[in-house]
């Protein structure tokens, strides 16, 4: 039996707790690292047009998600999605191959992002230069992979409480915005910062990289589909609804930081949150803000790390992925080499890379495979499929589909460009470049295994 069927696996998350998991995902150091780098983006208050852009964007694709987890409410995610839709005996194979390659980059850089965001706001508490910052970044990830290096039963109850430590810390902020909000600071524009032209575009472009980076973790949900009560109404439900309360939540934060802190002060500081408490409250709330934020950044690096090492030890499992990513340890029981592999990639980009570069990075490398290839892979799938297969079915089909691809490829070419020992590469170059050595992975290791494309049996089936 395939060990994606994992029948072993409780559904006892109902739509709270599913709702809070998907928010915790979608809340970490993101929104108190971007908001300076979208506000210099976008070079004024109408930065907030980006943390709508952003918010539309995850809204729309995540009706995609909603019906794909519907339909297949399994452990695994997009590794199920992409395989079931593109055929599991053919080019699923390939998809769900390239999801789980990807996953080896994209995951530690998702974890270097959390401990870069974590090195530059300990800096309001303890001076630190460049290379102490990209220490204790690196530090931070060994201390993780040291913490998560042991059995662990559950962690229901550190979510919990960490969901409720989000939501608090955000709700207190925009407490503190609402009542010392000056409307001339929020909505004073500089000139032209309207006009449509080029630039205008680019910068929106380049801000909602940075926007969208904060919303992501939508879908965690369909990665606990094995785990959801009645996920057919429980998972669409947790994805909206979760989209939706973050995007309140951030705009109204976003909103209250513009009118106590000036933008053109903003868009300069490392610590934009940090320095709106201290304007409201004084410097000894700014430092338990910074605490709390430190706090949020490491509960939130500690839960991703835990769940993106079961992805490649789930693939393993299931036969469709490098067997030593599936060993467990002998006495502990958990995929330590999974574990292990992704902790040291993480701890090489956090000492490679800046915070801007890393947040593109995410993005480049997941947009063709997981998303745009998600997004298409359900237009396949709805016509193999019959109706009702299909739980869930998104409004206006097949519009949604349309725009989110659309949005996902402008993304992919406004991610930038990063150096790498000394040479300045195009991220979306980059993410196309991981796909196609991908490819040739999968094929060399399809060849050695007799497995399709090179198995005729399996090229013959349907």
């Amino acid at each position: 039996m395939s060990a994606l069927s994992n029948p072993q696996l409780e559904r006892g998350l109902g739509l709270k707790e599913a709702t809070a998991l998907n928010m915790i995902d979608m809340i970490g150091i993101g929104p108190f690292i971007t908001i300076p780098l979208v506000i210099s983006y976008m070079g004024g208050p109408q930065s907030l047009l980006a943390w709508v852009a952003g918010a539309v964007l995850s809204l729309v694709d995540g009706l995609i998600w909603a019906e794909l987890g519907a339909a297949m409410p399994q452990a695994g995610g997009s590794y199920v999605f992409l395989r079931e839709s593109y055929g599991p005996a053919r080019w699923g194979r390939l998809m769900s191959f390239l999801f789980i390659w990807q996953t080896l980059i994209q995951a530690p850089l998702v974890m270097a992002s959390a401990a870069i965001g974590f090195a530059q706001y300990l800096t309001y508490l303890v001076p630190l230069g460049v290379y102490e910052k990209k220490a204790v970044s690196g530090a931070l990830i060994l201390f993780l992979i040291f913490l998560l290096y042991r059995r662990i039963t559950t962690i229901g109850r550190i979510s919990l409480v960490l969901w409720v430590g989000v939501v608090a810390t955000i709700l207190w902020l925009i407490f503190g915005g609402i009542t010392h909000f000056d409307a001339s600071l929020a909505f004073t524009y500089p000139e032209g910062a309207w006009e449509l032209n080029w630039a205008f575009w680019v910068g929106l472009g380049a801000a909602t990289v940075k926007t969208m980076y904060t919303y992501l973790g939508y879908y965690n949900v369909c990665h606990l589909g094995a785990e959801i009560r009645d996920p057919e109404r429980t998972i669409p439900r947790a994805i909206l609804i979760s989209i939706l309360g973050i995007a309140v939540l951030y705009l109204a934060m976003q909103t209250a930081i513009l009118g106590v802190v000036p933008w053109q002060q903003g868009m300069q500081s490392e610590f934009i949150v940090s320095l709106f408490v201290e304007r409201i409250y004084g410097s000894t709330a700014a430092k338990v803000a910074t605490a709390m934020i430190l706090w949020i950044a490491f509960g939130s690096l500690f839960s991703l790390t835990l769940g993106y090492s079961r992805i490649p030890y789930v693939a393993a499992v299931d036969g469709q992925f490098f067997s030593v990513f599936g060993r467990v340890h002998p006495t502990k029981h958990f995929p330590h080499v999974s574990l292990l592999w992704l902790g040291a990639v993480a701890f090489l980009f956090s000492l490679l890379f800046r915070l801007s570069e890393v947040i593109s990075a995410i993005l480049a490398m997941r947009i063709l495979v997981q998303f745009v290839g998600g997004a298409l892979g359900l237009v396949a799938l709805r016509r193999r499929w019959p109706p009702e297969r299909f739980p869930y079915r998104m409004p206006l089909y097949p519009l949604p589909v349309i725009v989110v691809v659309v949005a996902w490829l402008a993304i992919l070419l406004s991610t930038g460009s990063l150096e790498l020992f000394g040479v300045r590469v195009h991220l979306a170059l980059a993410g196309f470049g991981m796909m196609v050595l991908g490819t040739i992975v999968f094929l060399l290791r399809a060849r050695k295994a007799g497995e399709w494309p090179f198995d005729q049996t399996a090229t013959s089936r349907t």
